[in-house]
């Protein structure tokens, strides 16, 4: 699963970026399309879960759940028209699962921005804007195409033209797709589209180190108008983030505390991210590791069990789980089983975030 992450030009993203991946190299330059192609780099999800299970798992090593960023060029008015090599950007925002878009909440006359003012709501609109001409017109494509394969009588072709019908009259009240709630199997008929406005959406707003905690009028504003799509928003300061990012952890968690903040925002970007491309974890402990593993929400103990190993899967015959808090309460998994608390799951179990596994399988 990956994220891709958005925005206008010269908003900071970027610099989120390379923060969030731990990215090298010279800074971006103060210009519209610093980035022509898409960087990826690999984001850890921090857990304080990890170090708790080590308190009573004594291991080698920590891995903790990651998923990839993609960091997309900045897209301008007009994108969907070829304006700015919109119609290349675009495709790279297709290819991803959910949408991280960095709107600017911060004031700086070195810093160019492509509106000539700074306007975060308006930001916003704009973009979603791009994306839903963007989706129309991609519908508008697919649409006679489907036509004409439903009129031989394909069952298939026939849901996809009715799904097509409602996302486009959707669209055209101006309202992304991600409001719009289609069945399953209409879903499904038009997956292969990329429809971006359908996708998952997580708004950052880079303020300046006078609002770190997003609590001023501009950021309110960015709250309200998130809040109509069902979005969060995240308050980052882009800027002081690389800056502490750069930092070893003894003089991060001074100038964390000097500013103000409990842990490093990027650390709560990385966890919302992560909620929003509809993830969680679950956990494996030995001597060897401890490790987060990523799945979907709402997965079974057997398609958990393969993300270790398809054979896992394969040959899946029960889970054995327990919590944190079983662990924290006992001691031991010795004494987990010995006080009736380890779990045997069948293959019917719907994995919760945190659950403490051993997969018992035969191939």
């Amino acid at each position: 699963m990956e994220a891709g992450i958005v925005g206008l030009p010269n908003v900071g993203k970027s610099t989120l970026f390379n923060a969030l991946t731990g990215s090298q190299g010279a800074q971006a330059a103060n210009y519209p399309f610093c980035t022509i192609e898409p960087n990826e780099g690999i984001v850890s999800i921090p857990d304080k879960r990890l170090s708790r299970i080590q308190d009573f798992i004594k291991t080698q090593k920590i891995i903790p759940a990651m998923f990839k960023l993609v960091d997309i060029a900045g897209i301008v008015k007009g994108a969907s028209e070829g304006q700015g090599l919109g119609n290349k950007f675009l495709s790279h925002i297709r290819e991803v699962d959910a949408i991280l878009q960095v709107v600017r909440c911060f004031e700086d006359p070195d810093v160019i921005h492509v509106a000539g003012k700074v306007d975060p709501v308006a930001d916003m609109e704009t973009i979603e804007m791009e994306l839903m001409f963007s989706d129309i017109q991609s519908l508008e494509v697919a649409l006679p195409k489907a036509e004409r394969a439903a009129k031989t009588g394909d069952k298939e072709a026939k849901l996809r033209v009715s799904a097509i019908q409602k996302c486009m009259e959707h669209l055209n009240k101006e309202l992304p797709l991600r409001l719009l709630q289609l069945e399953e199997a209409e879903a499904k008929a038009i997956s292969s589209f990329g429809l971006m406005t359908a996708k998952p959406i997580l708004y950052i707003a880079n303020v300046d180190e006078t609002d770190l905690q997003g609590k001023g009028p501009i950021v309110t504003k960015v709250r309200e108008a998130a809040a109509k799509s069902g979005a969060l928003v995240v308050p980052v300061c882009a800027k002081l983030e690389a800056e502490i990012a750069e930092l070893d952890e003894p003089d991060r968690s001074e100038m964390l505390a000097a500013v103000g903040l409990q842990e490093p925002a990027l650390q709560v970007v990385a966890r919302e991210a992560y909620r929003t491309l509809g993830l969680h974890s679950y956990f494996t402990a030995g001597e060897k590791e401890i490790r987060a593993w990523t799945i979907p929400v709402g997965a079974t103990a057997p398609q958990a069990a393969g993300v270790i190993h398809t054979d896992f899967e394969r040959g899946f015959i029960r889970c054995e789980t327990y919590s944190l808090a079983d662990l924290e309460q006992f001691g031991s998994e010795k004494e987990i089983r010995a006080n009736g608390r380890m779990r045997t799951e069948g293959k019917s179990y719907i994995m919760q975030d945190g659950d403490i596994c051993h997969f018992l399988f035969n191939v």
